[in-house]
């Protein structure tokens, strides 16, 4: 809209066009290559730990010797489209006229092959933009991450929970969060399969608002021996 080579001045052509004349003058500045390391890093450890905000990933950042604030990690979750997964309030709330229906799984025994199937979604970065992947999986014949002993002794000195819940816990390698309140997480993953995807199963309690943020590194470090094998 504004012609340089034209006899008719950019503050004239601006003013007829009501555009500030600071926007005829700049000239948007590429983004350094530092930066989009820094923002490239981001999105790796968003798609690792999606529950984590703009403090979380500032501490990750420093960890691995990159100084940065939280304001301008913050702002770069912006300029990038992100933000941290978590439960928001009155999401469990129905819409008006919303059909509510039954949990078919309640209290099935699944024993064969093909009696349920799971499916779940994410979305790969490319070198350009992003490609999704859906995946289906037979349920059971998917193997479960093996879950390390010591994590459950873990969870007996710490949550105080009983023999008989520990042992349901281990016999179906399961992960347990538990918040201030008593409400209980369970979860379970399956292996990885070609070396980067998974499978994540969640009981949520009600009342309990988080992801099970206090096993990630269980997880991940189970994951990381799964791969060996």
């Amino acid at each position: 809209m504004i012609d340089r080579d034209n006899v008719l001045p950019l503050t004239r052509q601006a003013g007829l066009l009501r555009l500030s004349r600071s926007s005829v003058y700049y000239l948007p500045r590429p983004v350094p290559p530092a930066r989009l390391a820094i923002m490239r890093r981001i999105d790796e450890l968003h798609l690792e730990h999606p529950f984590a905000g703009s403090r979380m990933l500032r501490d990750l950042l420093r960890r691995e010797g990159i100084t940065i604030g939280r304001l301008a990690v913050a702002t770069l979750m912006r300029r990038m489209g992100i933000e941290a997964l978590y439960r928001r309030p009155n999401t469990s709330k129905p819409a008006p006229g919303h059909k509510i229906y039954p949990y078919l799984l309640r209290n099935l025994v699944v024993d064969r092959p093909n009696q349920v199937w799971a499916m779940d979604i994410t979305y790969i970065p490319m070198a350009r933009g992003f490609v999704y992947l859906a995946a289906v999986a037979a349920l059971p014949g998917a193997p479960l991450l093996e879950i390390p002993e010591n994590y459950y002794e873990d969870l007996a000195a710490r949550l105080g929970l009983d023999e008989a819940g520990l042992e349901a816990l281990r016999a179906h390698h399961l992960l347990y969060d538990q918040d201030g309140a008593g409400a209980g997480f369970r979860h379970a993953y399956t292996l990885p399969f070609e070396e980067r995807f998974f499978f994540e199963f969640v009981e949520r309690e009600a009342g309990y608002a988080g992801f099970g943020a206090a096993n990630a590194g269980v997880r991940m470090a189970a994951q990381r021996r799964g791969a060996r094998r």
